[in-house]
């Protein structure tokens, strides 16, 4: 099968996951999904990631829950193939007040909203996170 949007799809996968309570889940792999994976591990909202070997290359992706709650409330892809979003180092978004973080493409690989601004990057705006 093939897809149009791999990271639309990534974050669908996890909602769906988490939606049905799931410890983990596997989707087909990608560089730019293990970019997005590291990112959101790294601020706090997935619990680990691996790479499988198998015939086709997967991500186990292992979700992170709180008291039994998902640590995601609120994951949207921004940035579409059909409508990209583009904002200037200045108008880097600030998601829920800063509760939130924003994934900004940037000419320095993928970071979080906070790390765009202090680098004065901007960038695709990939997706939101609450």
């Amino acid at each position: 099968m093939s897809l149009q949007d791999p990271i639309s799809n990534l974050l669908s996968s996890i909602k769906n996951a988490h939606s049905r309570n799931k410890d983990g889940l596997t989707v087909p792999s990608s560089s730019q999904k293990v970019e997005l994976l590291k990112v959101f591990q790294k601020e706090g909202y997935i619990d680990s990631f691996k790479a499988t070997d198998s015939e086709k290359p997967e991500l186990s992706i292992k979700l992170k829950y709180f008291k039994n709650k998902p640590v995601i409330k609120e994951l949207k892809r921004v940035s579409k193939p059909g409508l990209r979003e583009y904002v200037g180092k200045n108008e880097v978004p600030l998601i829920k007040g800063g509760l939130g973080m924003a994934v900004i493409s940037t000419s320095k690989g993928l970071m979080t909203d906070k790390e765009a601004r202090e680098a004065g990057l901007g960038g695709e705006v990939v997706c939101s996170i609450f």
